[in-house]
């Protein structure tokens, strides 16, 4: 089949709604969408019942099962992007459903045989192989320079007179492999506290959804009174500006969103040791030192530069380069 180049590919980006996990799939898309004209739409799906809990093997008519609301059916896309369990149903069947028209693409582990696939994008530290396998490191994500340009503006005049360093505290929160007890967050505060203040610096800190609520309490008591911003949760989300006002980031281990965005910025990336291990985590974050992007939080900040991580853009190269050799364009 001929892509007509005059015609933009249209490009559904596909999750189960959550914010974590839809904005890996809009920033890989936004991503193409820099290097050329797309057609985008969102489509956020839910499953009757108990159904999303289900295996991906134990759905035998998905589009029949799926929630009132969810908006997938004909006609279908040019490339599609999925992310998540939930899309694994879907995504297995597209290019059935569409005679082979449909570009399948999946990001992170699936936790299935690739075969129905035409490309899979996971982390790097998820060893995962194949022809049709991209590994990247840590996950796609929306940051860019001109979005933190945007958001530091609606902010600047709460973010500008902060004294500087600044420095962007990103938690996260319970995960498998690691926790944030009230023990931790508590020592965790006191290392923050303590360099913050010897710098004669601000704190610009952000919580996120899985942060435990009795941790949350200890760091926010015991940051709030430094200068700076300790966001409540309350009205819009400074995230993007804190990144773009920051002179250095602090993120906590487990999260591979917070910490592959903060390398995306090229500032010094500090990791947050939390209870628990994990090799996959280990593996990334030697890697991400190993470029010059992070090191672990010693209780002191530091300066060096190095090449603004943009594993996104490469990504969404990669995937307009095999949607144009499968589309005879070229």
């Amino acid at each position: 089949m001929t892509k007509d180049r005059g015609a933009p590919p249209s490009v559904w980006v596909v999750s189960d709604g959550r914010a974590g996990i839809e904005n890996q799939g809009l920033g890989l898309a936004e991503a193409m969408g820099r290097e050329r004209p797309i057609d985008l739409s969102v489509k956020r799906i839910g499953w009757k019942g108990a159904l999303g809990r289900l295996p991906w093997w134990l759905h035998p008519l998905p589009r029949q099962t799926l929630a009132p609301g969810s908006d997938i059916a004909p006609p279908w896309p040019d490339i599609w992007i999925a992310v998540g369990r939930a899309t694994l149903p879907l995504s297995m069947r597209m290019r059935r459903w569409t005679r082979g028209r449909t570009m399948v693409v999946q990001l992170q582990d699936p936790r299935m045989p690739t075969g129905p696939f035409d490309l899979v994008i996971p982390p790097r530290h998820d060893r995962m192989k194949g022809e049709n396998v991209l590994p990247i490191l840590g996950s796609p994500h929306r940051v860019t320079a001109e979005r933190l340009a945007a958001d530091y503006a609606r902010f600047e005049d709460q973010l500008a007179p902060l004294p500087r360093p600044r420095v962007a505290v990103l938690i996260g929160g319970k995960s498998k492999a690691f926790n944030l007890s009230p023990e931790r967050a508590a020592e965790m505060a006191r290392e923050i506290e303590t360099a913050v203040a010897a710098a004669g610096g601000s704190v610009l800190v952000t919580f996120s959804r899985r942060t435990p609520e009795a941790a949350k309490a200890i760091l926010a008591s015991r940051l709030r009174h430094l200068p700076g911003i300790v966001w409540d949760g309350e009205g819009d989300n400074p995230y993007f500006a804190f990144l773009a006002a920051a002179d250095y980031v602090l993120v906590t281990e487990e999260s591979t969103n917070m910490t592959t965005e903060a390398a995306s910025t090229g500032k010094p990336v500090f990791v947050l040791k939390m209870e628990g291990e994990s090799l996959k985590f280990r593996l990334y974050h030697d890697e991400l030192r190993e470029l010059g992007a992070a090191r672990p939080f010693a209780g002191r900040f530091e300066d060096w530069t190095y090449q603004p991580l943009d594993e996104t853009g490469r990504a969404a190269r990669e995937v307009l380069r095999r949607f144009d050799a499968r589309s005879g364009v070229g």
